[in-house]
Order: structure tokens, then sequence, then C-alpha cells
């Protein structure tokens, strides 16, 4: 059965570095294109970067760019999110999603499969 698991969340102080994980089982990773979105506290889902299916098309948000990076290892079946330079608008729940699509996109309604989410905090 399908499943996407994410783990490597926490508190870290501003400044700090993260590396979420976000482990596959049931699929192959190199048959999806795989995205990272995070949703705060009283606001909307937000995508914050993704995979394509190749693994050579990646894109963040703005907001994100040059202090995130997004990877796979097709090996371990794997994705992973390494998060630098945290600043406390960073604090959300990150959810990974798989979607069937060459390309990665932003477009939360195109991942038919998510995980269940892990909390990051970052806080003084």
């Amino acid at each position: 059965q399908l499943q996407l698991v994410e783990s490597g969340g926490g508190l870290v102080q501003p400044g700090g570095s993260l590396r979420l994980s976000c482990a596959a089982s049931g699929i192959a990773l190199d048959y999806y294109s795989i995205g990272w979105f995070r949703q705060a506290p009283g606001k909307e889902l937000e995508g914050v970067s993704c995979i394509g299916l190749s693994g050579s098309d990646t894109n963040y948000v703005d907001a994100v760019k040059g202090r995130f990076t997004i990877s796979r290892d097709i090996t371990e079946n794997t994705v992973y999110l390494q998060m630098n330079t945290l600043k406390p608008e960073d604090t959300a729940v990150y959810y990974c999603a798989a979607a069937p699509i060459r390309l990665c996109t932003f477009s939360a309604p195109q991942y038919d499969k998510w995980g269940q989410g892990t909390q990051v905090t970052v806080s003084s």
C-alpha cells in the first residue's frame, strides 16, 4: 500500500538547520513528482519545493530560495528537504506529497498522495 512518511521536524533556533525526509513505500519515486508543502496556523497550504520525476527539475517558492534544497535518493526511495538559515516564519507543519506527473508543480490538487506531516518550529 502506498505510504509517504515524513520525519526530521523539530524545534530549532533561528539560523539553524533541519533536514526533512519523505520516505515512500508502495511507489517508486522515479514515477512521481514529489512536492513539499507547509501550513502555518491560520494560513493556507503553501508549496515550498518540488522535484520532478526525472530528478533534474526542481522548484522553490521565493521565500526559501537559497536556503532550502530538495533532493532525492532513488535507492532509498526517499526525498529530502535540507532547510538552512531557518526563520521564525518557516514555522509550520510540513507535508510531502506525490503526483504522477513529469514536471513538478505547487498546485496541491495535482498531488493525490500525502504524508501525515511533520512539525517544524523555529523559535529562540
